[in-house]
């Protein structure tokens, strides 16, 4: 993994972003935001299952009022989406949120971008700069066409606007559906700005196919140094995505609040249920926060060797596994209890009998 892009540093309620602070994950409601209570219900729910940061739609004057009695009501980040009305985000800003995410470009002219820029100044309020390959303009499609240096060039472009008027507490993001070009934008745009930017590939689709293109996409460029913060956008529940960023995140070793698994595809050599004995490891250890590795391997011939680099392992064979402890074995249990004997190895550093 390469080392990390120097970004300048903005904060959102405290939690910074940027300039090499922790990678954090976002995600959206989904519920009509002018439902207070089921809009606090949802963030809070969404703040339990691990999200740093929670955006909300803005579409209109209800919304916007909305915000107020949320912001009273929870302490969690909360970002305000906004297009085209200015106003709305002065409310926003008024009604105490902690970002806001809008274009410039698209809320008026240099009046009103002014405006909204020195609420935010005022406030200590950075703004998001989002760029969707579904909206770009006109002027931009002609000249580009639907390329990488497109939704760079507008996103600079929304940039230039807010410099104009000397705010710089900006984070960027620009994202599309097709994931090889979010890839190439977003390379294109940390060669040209030292913004923080925002991670995601944009109407990715549902949960499985959503999954893999959001990995593909922002695992790569994260793999390259790149990107402040991440949603993994999904057509599913808002909650599938922080759970899928945060499990990104770990995977690539970015974030440590819990095991990394490993497990053998299985194979004909296999004389137990790996497949069972392997989800049932990662359900028992799912509240686990330790930062330790954890494997599970498909027979005793080649799991310890195998899994030598992990912190715990099990191997199974016929009627009975082994438990290792970085390669070496600890203990011999029947292959029924060689989930729960491994996650309290885990959980304990030992396990009854242990050799």
């Amino acid at each position: 993994m390469k080392k990390r892009t120097e970004t300048r540093r903005i904060t959102v309620r405290g939690l910074a972003i940027g300039c090499g602070a922790p990678i954090l994950v976002q995600s959206m409601t989904n519920t009509r935001t002018q439902d207070v209570d089921a809009t606090l219900a949802q963030i809070e729910r969404l703040a339990a299952a691990g999200c740093d940061v929670v955006r909300l739609a803005v579409p209109d004057r209800s919304a916007a009022k909305a915000l107020y009695a949320i912001r009273r009501g929870t302490d969690v980040p909360l970002v305000a989406d906004i297009h085209f009305d200015y106003q709305l985000a002065l409310m926003a800003v008024d009604a105490g949120v902690d970002k806001l995410r809008i274009n410039p470009g698209n809320i008026g002219g240099a009046d009103r971008v002014r405006a909204v820029a020195e609420a935010c100044r005022a406030a200590h309020i950075p703004i998001r700069i989002g760029v969707n390959g579904g909206s770009l303009e006109k002027d931009i499609l002609a000249k580009y066409g639907h390329t990488p240096e497109a939704l760079c060039e507008s996103a600079l472009g929304h940039l230039r606007m807010l410099e104009e008027v000397d705010f710089h507490d900006v984070c960027i993001s620009v994202k599309d559906s097709d994931t090889a070009l979010t890839v190439a934008a977003n390379r294109l745009l940390a060669e040209r700005t030292d913004c923080p930017l925002h991670l995601g590939v944009t109407e990715a689709g549902t949960e499985r196919m959503g999954l893999l293109r959001s990995a593909a996409g922002i695992g790569s460029l994260l793999l390259d140094g790149i990107g402040d913060t991440i949603r993994v956008s999904l057509t599913a529940d808002p909650e599938a995505e922080v759970r899928a960023g945060l499990d990104l995140l770990r995977a690539l070793g970015l974030r440590r609040d819990g095991p990394r698994f490993i497990s053998c595809p299985s194979c004909g050599r296999c004389a137990y249920d790996l497949i069972g004995t392997a989800q049932e490891v990662e359900r028992l250890l799912a509240d686990c926060k330790q930062d330790v590795t954890v494997a599970v391997m498909g027979c005793v011939v080649n799991g310890p060797g195998e899994a030598s680099r992990a912190d715990y392992g099990a191997a199974g064979g016929v009627g009975e596994g082994v438990l290792f402890r970085r390669g070496e074995v600890v203990a011999r249990v029947p292959v029924q209890d060689l989930a729960p004997a491994l996650a309290e190895l885990v959980m304990t550093g030992h396990v009854p009998g242990e050799i």
